[in-house]
């Protein structure tokens, strides 16, 4: 049986009248209707991580904070109190939400060695270990203690470091503080918060 959409629209406008009409009170329905999937949630304000413009968003998350729950991400949106973008996002920002909740987000490191054709996972602490080899060995073999006329300039031009519009002020004094001591010359921040 085929029916039309002209059919099937008569039908429910027939249907909502005939049971307001036999005393149904509909009430109910349309407050559950009406109710936001955000109503129930936790609102967190956050900065989106994409450019350095930093606008300000609202990430929506169900969970009660209790040991064993695990907070869902339900919404992202504009904040319309933040100062830079009063609740506009462009498509990159309003679809932060998928972001944060793809099943192929990335949740411990992974390396690529050499001749390899695949990434391989390894633990924190390795990680950590290997870039910290790699700094001191890119910082020993690049570094500077004085330029083509004798003067003392203690730099090293093989590593540079860039900021995100996310980093905190707190993190910036640090990591211009460790860069400086390690000499490097090279640092840049997209933020402009």
């Amino acid at each position: 049986m085929e029916i039309s959409r002209r059919a099937f629209i008569q039908g429910t406008l027939i249907g909502g009248a005939g049971l307001s009409v036999f005393g149904f009170d509909v009430t109910p329905v349309l407050a559950q209707a009406r109710t936001l999937k955000i109503s129930r949630t936790t609102e967190t304000r956050s900065t989106c991580p994409y450019c350095s413009v930093s606008c300000g968003v609202i990430i929506h998350t169900l969970g009660d904070k209790a040991k064993n729950a695990v907070p869902q991400v339900v919404h992202v949106e504009g904040d319309p109190d933040h100062p830079i973008n009063r609740g506009t996002l462009c498509p990159k920002g309003a679809s932060l939400e998928q972001d944060i909740v793809n099943p192929r987000r990335l949740l411990k490191p992974q390396v690529r060695r050499p001749g390899s054709d695949r990434w391989d996972d390894i633990p924190w602490d390795q990680a950590l270990d290997e870039i910290s080899r790699w700094v001191k060995k890119t910082r020993d073999a690049t570094f500077l203690e004085k330029d083509a006329r004798g003067r003392t300039v203690n730099r090293c031009e093989g590593i540079a470091f860039t900021g995100g519009c996310t980093d905190t002020n707190e993190f910036n004094y640090l990591v211009v503080k460790t860069m400086r001591s390690l000499g490097v010359c090279y640092l840049e921040n997209q933020a402009r918060v």
